[in-house]
Formats: structure tokens, C-alpha cells, sequence
């Protein structure tokens, strides 16, 4: 059995004041062309196929192409609920959906049955897993007492097993945080304080654990147990992670091997370290300007126009950070452009994120001119 795991498409994210629809259809395109290439029986998403639980239009045309192209390539799919989804509206048409091969599993239920592939060893249960918090895993499953992450992911792979036979090679898809696992800025907690991580002893019966929600690939306390991680770059301290998907095979006996397959974005995520000297000298940085850029100015005095004059070396210049700025030095309206000059970008970030439904590319881009403009007005000031 050859599948491809994958996580975390975030679609219709919003990165900054971008929305991330045309890079996230490019790195798609590499992942169609991996599945014609390595025609694997089954693509597994798991979870957070949107990035919200009502997605932009585009996003949801994007993810209908996909799914009817990978249909028409014979390769099934298995996608569940994330914590960024709606399970109800993920789930919809599920029944309708299986007879082309597509198996969605939005909504936590006990009786939620698992997906049989079969190859020439015979079949393979994969038990689909959405993400439940606490109080939808009681409600579902008819539990009175009290249930942690742990315990509540416990029941629904309880339930879960009672439906594979004891020898049967099986593979889970699951959203969850597995104590230990490298997080990223990216992701929002399932909850505070750390209540929200899982053991990785839950996915022990399993041949291999296909699992979402953090967003740097890595093993989850066992080798067979696996973050595919996201497919493109959502922060800028997942800059030097690698992003792309897991090709997993499974033997006769259930053992599971797996290859980490790199998708090349259209926009790589990168921090650029320099004084302002050496930025804007042109042999400085020979990899792509435009990508989407975080510029860490090492100078320690305050430079004039930085913003200005780093847009015309990096167009897709995202923010600029000053680890080495020495306050004590700038005059008191230095002082308070640096300080002011952050918040005008959380504003302006704030502003597109809650309003992004409403605006028109148009509109985004004068907003962008706008807070450049307040940027402005407090240099000169």
C-alpha cells in the first residue's frame, strides 16, 4: 500500500496582508505532478484544510479542483476536520463523495467506520480521526465523566480499533499535538497551558500514524508515527523548516517505510541578517528577491526610510526587525517611530485579516498605502 500524507494546507490563509491562494495552487501543481510520478494508492490530508471555519470562496474552488483531479488520476483521498475547520460544513456531502473515491471525515462520531484499501497483501484499515476537543469527544461518545486531550483522543481510537481486526495492518489520521513536538508561531493552541497534548502511545497498535497540526515534519515519538507538516511556510520562524509531503509504503506485515518528498514554493519564507550597508549592495543576497521577506537590520543606530529603501531590493518585504537597535541613542522621535512603526503593522495585519471578505484586491492594496503612509507622516514627523 503507497500513499502520500500530508497536513495543515491552510487554504485561504492570510500571511501578512497576502492571501496565500496563488502559492498555495502553485505548490498543489507539485504535489498533482508527485502523485502522477510516484502513483500512489491514496493522498491522506490531515487536518486543517482551511485555515478558517468559513473559508474565502477561492479557497473552496481551489480545493474542488484538486480533489476532482486527483479523482480523475484514480488516486483516493482521506482528508479529516482540523481545529481551523468546520467539522459540519468539511463533512458535507461525505456519502456523495465516497462513490468517486473522496472520503471526508468532518465530524467526530462513535460510529464513524474506517476506509478499507486494498493492495495484493489484502486490506488496510485507515481509522479517520477529526479533531474532537474534550467536550465534543463526551457528547459523541456518551461520556459522563470528565476528559483531558489525551484521554478524549484515547476513546475515539478505543472506538476506532473495535473496528479492525487484531492482525490487520491500519493507519490512523489524526489532528493533535503529541508531547514533544517542535511548534511554530503559525499554529494556534488547542488550549492553554499545555492541557492539549496527547501521548504518542495512543497510535501504538497502528502501522503508521499520519498526523496534523504542527507544521514542521518530524517523527512523534516513534518512528512509524509522523508529522508531514504544512505545505508551505505560514511564519517566518518556520523559515528554515522543509516543507512537503510524506510517501509512505506498508509491507505484507504492516511495517512502514516513508520518504520525505520536498515541494518547491513559488515564494520561498526567508529572514535576511545584514547592516543596511550590505543589504543594499547587490551581490549581498543571491537567492530570490521576491520572496516573502523579514529583514533583521543589524545596525544599531536608526536608519532613515529603511522601509523604503529595503522595498526596493526585497518588493515582498514583509517586516523589519532590529535586534541591535541601541534605544538610548535616538532622539525621542526616533524612539517612538520605532515603537509605533510594529504597531501600525499589527493594525494593518489586524484590519486585512477581520475584513478580508469584504475587501477587493483593489481596496487591500490602497490599505497597504494608507499604513505606509502613517509610516511615513511619523518619520517625518
Amino acid at each position: 500500500m503507497r500513499f502520500i500524507h500530508t497536513a495543515d494546507w491552510h487554504l485561504g490563509k492570510l500571511f501578512g496582508q497576502r492571501h496565500m491562494t496563488e502559492d498555495q495552487a502553485y505548490v498543489l501543481e507539485e504535489l498533482l505532478a508527485l502523485c502522477r510520478d510516484v502513483r500512489p494508492d491514496a493522498l491522506v490530508i490531515a487536518g486543517d484544510v482551511y485555515d478558517r471555519a468559513i473559508p474565502p470562496p477561492e479557497a473552496v474552488e481551489l480545493f474542488n479542483n484538486i480533489l476532482t483531479r486527483l479523482a480523475e488520476q484514480g488516486v483516493k483521498v482521506l482528508f479529516i476536520a482540523g481545529n481551523h475547520d468546520s467539522a459540519v460544513r468539511l463533512h458535507f456531502g461525505a456519502q456523495l463523495l465516497r462513490a468517486s473515491g473522496i472520503y471526508p471525515a468532518g465530524t467526530v462520531r462513535a460510529d464513524e467506520a474506517p476506509v478499507v484499501l486494498s493492495d495484493e497483501f489484502g486490506p488496510v484499515y485507515f481509522s479517520l480521526i477529526p479533531y474532537g476537543d474534550p467536550p465534543h469527544v463526551r457528547a459523541a461518545f456518551s461520556v459522563e465523566e470528565a476528559l483531558s486531550f489525551d484521554t478524549a483522543l484515547a476513546v475515539q481510537i478505543a472506538a476506532a480499533r473495535a473496528q479492525i481486526p487484531p492482525s490487520a495492518r491500519s493507519v490512523a489520521v489524526a489532528h493533535a499535538f503529541v508531547i514533544g513536538g517542535q511548534v511554530s508561531e503559525s499554529e494556534h493552541a488547542l488550549s492553554v497551558g499545555g492541557s492539549d497534548q496527547v501521548s504518542a502511545e495512543n497510535f501504538s497498535a497502528y502501522s503508521y500514524a499520519a498526523l496534523g497540526h504542527l507544521h514542521a515534519p518530524q517523527r512523534a515519538g516513534a518512528e512509524n508515527v509522523r508529522y508531514s507538516g504544512s505545505l508551505l511556510k505560514y511564519s517566518f520562524d518556520e523559515a528554515r523548516q522543509k516543507k512537503g509531503a510524506e510517501f509512505v509504503e506498508l509491507g505484507a506485515e504492516g511495517m512502514a517505510s516513508h520518504m520525505f518528498y520536498p515541494l518547491t514554493p513559488r515564494h520561498d519564507v526567508r529572514i535576511v541578517s545584514g547592516l543596511m550597508d550590505e543589504l543594499m549592495r547587490e551581490d549581498f543576497d543571491p537567492l530570490s528577491h521576491d520572496d516573502y521577506i523579514c529583514v533583521e537590520l543589524l545596525d544599531t543606530d536608526a536608519v532613515l526610510a529603511a522601509h523604503e529603501k529595503l522595498r526596493r531590493i526585497y518588493p515582498n518585504l514583509f517586516t523589519i526587525t532590529r535586534p541591535n537597535i541601541n534605544v538610548n541613542r535616538l532622539s525621542s522621535t526616533e524612539r517612538s517611530y520605532e515603537r509605533g512603526k510594529s504597531d501600525l503593522h499589527l493594525f494593518s495585519d489586524f484590519f486585512a485579516e477581520v475584513t478580508s471578505d469584504e475587501l477587493t484586491e483593489a481596496e487591500r492594496r490602497e490599505l497597504v498605502r494608507v499604513i505606509d503612509s502613517l509610516e511615513q507622516g511619523a518619520r517625518a514627523e
